[in-house]
């Protein structure tokens, strides 16, 4: 399967079944911290990631690494925002949302602050995964460093082209090298659970479903 096929694939099944899935496949874990929500809506994004790190900087430096991105990558891409655990300052506001909008973007997921809510949601509608709100600029603050490297989300490490996988439930990247695996045993996680659940439904009893299914 090529990329975007994945991509497609992946918009079809429970991101709680991926998460699970990247549990047994890669052996570790690939969903990001809990503070990782949604801030514009609950749209459900698939995609490719394109890397940005940032880090620490008292000059006062355009993200260029982030522009550069959005401009660059291809349509579709997730731009992930990693800051080296720098979270109170906004990475995304609005004018970046009209350039990722304007390259056919999927969404943003940052380990920061995102601002300019009422903008992005009134404009643009853009999906926004971060750990926080905050009007903080990162001029002064941070800078970005490089792109299309391996960054650190949390406990996580996502590598350039991982396939993230986002909704209410939470954020996973899946390693882009067992991406179709993660993909074929994501899918037989849902399908046993709707059999399992129907099985409760039918019996009455949530432990006979337990019994036949051995999945909680």
């Amino acid at each position: 399967m090529n990329t975007q096929e994945i991509v497609a694939a992946f918009r079809d099944v429970a991101t709680a079944s991926v998460a699970d899935a990247v549990d047994k496949i890669a052996g570790k874990t690939g969903f990001l911290p809990e503070s990782m929500k949604p801030r514009i809506n609950e749209k459900k994004i698939v995609g490719p990631a394109v890397t940005i790190l940032e880090g620490p900087s008292d000059e006062f430096l355009p993200p260029q690494h982030a522009l550069d991105a959005i401009d660059e990558s291809e349509a579709g891409s997730i731009i992930v925002i990693s800051t080296n655990g720098t979270t109170d300052v906004a990475l995304w506001g609005g004018l970046m949302t009209a350039g990722a909008v304007a390259n056919k973007h999927e969404g943003a997921v940052l380990d920061g602050g995102v601002r300019d809510l009422v903008e992005i949601k009134r404009d643009y509608d853009f999906p926004v995964y971060s750990r926080c709100v905050n009007p903080g600029t990162t001029l002064g603050r941070i800078k970005t460093l490089a792109s299309n490297v391996e960054v650190a989300m949390g406990e996580v490490i996502v590598h350039p082209g991982d396939i993230i996988v986002a909704d209410v439930d939470g954020v996973v990247a899946v390693p882009r090298d067992h991406a179709e695996a993660v993909l074929e045993m994501a899918r037989e996680i849902d399908e046993r659970e709707a059999e399992q659940a129907r099985l409760i439904i039918e019996s009455g009893s949530l432990r006979e479903g337990l019994a036949k299914y051995g999945r909680i």
